[in-house]
């Protein structure tokens, strides 16, 4: 097993936080992960991606040039990212901000309304956890259970309330796409 992912949107989003659950995560699932930030010079509102490999093997290389899925939180890294989706990837796209939707017929494209979602939950920054849950059901990369149990260890600082909303949110996109 093999699963190449970027999420992309801008700083704020949690993007490369989420990132780093989903690597932590991995590692608590016993697999090979690898884990490459990149982002913009601004703190918040400059654009941010990060690209993570899963593997039950060694990896070669943490660069993901052609990802298996995308998580895509804005409507600018649509336009930069969707292009390099493998033919029979999984585009999980944030409807509650991205109004364009793929033209592309050779991949999956699963609509997460994940702003709606987060603001129901009581935190927008939960939106991250809504497309990682979202995203660990649907591909079985990674379990659902050790990315719930990670998010203490990888998010240290946060009290008992913002980490229950972070796996309500974990829950929340793993419901939509059961």
């Amino acid at each position: 097993m093999y699963q190449g992912v970027i999420m992309a949107g801008f700083g704020g989003q949690g993007v490369v936080s989420g990132g780093i659950l989903l690597a932590y995560s991995g590692m608590v699932d016993g697999k090979q992960v690898t884990f490459f930030p990149a982002y913009g010079a601004e703190m918040r509102g400059g654009t941010a991606n990060c690209s993570v490999v899963i593997s039950s093997e060694e990896i070669a290389s943490p660069v993901v040039a052609f990802p298996d899925s995308l998580m895509i939180l804005n409507e600018p890294s649509l336009g930069k990212f969707e292009p390099t989706l493998r033919s029979g990837g999984i585009l999980f796209l944030n409807s509650s901000l991205v109004e364009s939707r793929s033209k592309r017929d050779d991949i999956e494209t699963i609509e997460i309304p994940a702003n709606d979602i987060a603001e129901e939950i009581g935190n927008i920054k939960c939106i991250n956890m809504v497309m990682i849950g979202a995203y660990a059901q649907k591909t079985g990369a990674i379990d659902l259970e050790a990315v719930k149990n990670s998010v203490k260890k990888v998010y240290v600082r946060a009290n008992e309330k913002i980490l229950e909303m972070n796996r309500k949110a974990i829950d929340r996109g793993a419901e939509l796409v059961k």
